[in-house]
């Protein structure tokens, strides 16, 4: 408790306790002259509002962390510096009857709601990437490409700018599961996975694994030359793995088809037509051997 000249009139065990500052170094001490300027700015405008005005104010955790320099009764380790006790601050005017006023100053310990709101948020996030991403391969699934292609197709149509989508199925992959083994192939899967990644240019660049061995990726800007080089350095780095397939009928290891088509200045209403070309490109690398690129446009 303050007088109007924030003079303390009351320091309770738990302030004493936390404060470091016996009731009998607080009392009739100047709150302000004592703490500053360990007192943060948001508190002492508040104060001076309930003191002067007659206004109430709450400074929460969220916003005003560690108002006060009140510490935890844990130990600080030798050499570290003693970190806050997260707070929230209640202050109420008290209106004597002389016509003076009066400030009391309730403070609770918020470190367990802090930690526990850190873990919520923790938590949230994980289960937002979990909803988004493949759980076998760490890269985007079929659900993160559908949402995140129809804004790509939004801001195509607008900047007028290219799209080109790149179908991508692993060849013989059944093969390859019934002669090595489902943990082989999911091993396989996630090599790939990060092959195809690796060849990622921008952060709009969207990879996703779109069926069981499909992958699909999309990127904004490729003329389509170069969407179909860029077709080339894909299966080219599931070449380079060097992942044995007795099995396959198009080589020795395993690699991939790929079918790519790139369109100019892009509609939202084009985007069942472009997956439906990329789609056809690959189908057409399938029925050309397989381990090959079908660019369109």
């Amino acid at each position: 408790m303050l007088d109007q000249d924030f003079n303390i009139l009351l320091w309770n065990q738990w302030m004493a306790r936390h404060s470091r500052v016996s009731a009998q170094d607080a009392l009739q001490a100047n709150f302000i002259a004592l703490f500053n300027p360990q007192l943060a700015p948001g508190l002492l405008r508040a104060l001076s509002n309930t003191i002067t005005y007659g206004l109430p104010a709450m400074l929460s955790s969220a916003l005003h962390r560690s108002p006060l320099p009140l510490y935890g009764e844990a130990a600080t380790p030798p050499g570290e510096a003693p970190v806050r006790m997260a707070q929230s601050v209640v202050m109420t005017p008290i209106d004597n009857p002389d016509g003076s006023r009066c400030c009391m100053i309730q403070v609770t310990d918020a470190s367990n709601s802090v930690k526990r709101e850190k873990m919520l948020l923790s938590r949230s996030e994980v289960l937002k990437r979990q909803v988004v991403t493949d759980g076998l391969t760490g890269v985007n699934n079929r659900r993160f490409f559908d949402e995140n292609f129809a804004l790509a197709l939004q801001l195509a149509g607008r900047e007028g700018s290219s799209l080109s989508l790149f179908m991508v199925d692993i060849d013989y992959f059944k093969q390859y599961n019934d002669h090595y083994g489902h943990g082989d192939g999911d091993r396989v899967l996630k090599r790939v996975a990060e092959a195809l990644r690796s060849q990622l240019k921008t952060p709009t660049d969207i990879l996703a694994r779109y069926g069981g061995e499909e992958f699909i990726m999309l990127m904004s800007g490729l003329e389509p030359a170069e969407a179909a080089d860029v077709g080339e350095l894909l299966r080219e780095s599931v070449h380079k793995l060097a992942e044995p397939h007795a099995k396959s009928l198009a080589g020795r290891e395993v690699s991939i088809s790929v079918g790519v088509c790139t369109r100019q200045s892009i509609t939202e209403e084009d985007g069942r037509q472009l997956m439906a070309a990329a789609d056809a490109a690959l189908y057409r690398a399938k029925l050309g051997g397989r381990n090959k690129v079908v660019a369109i446009d």
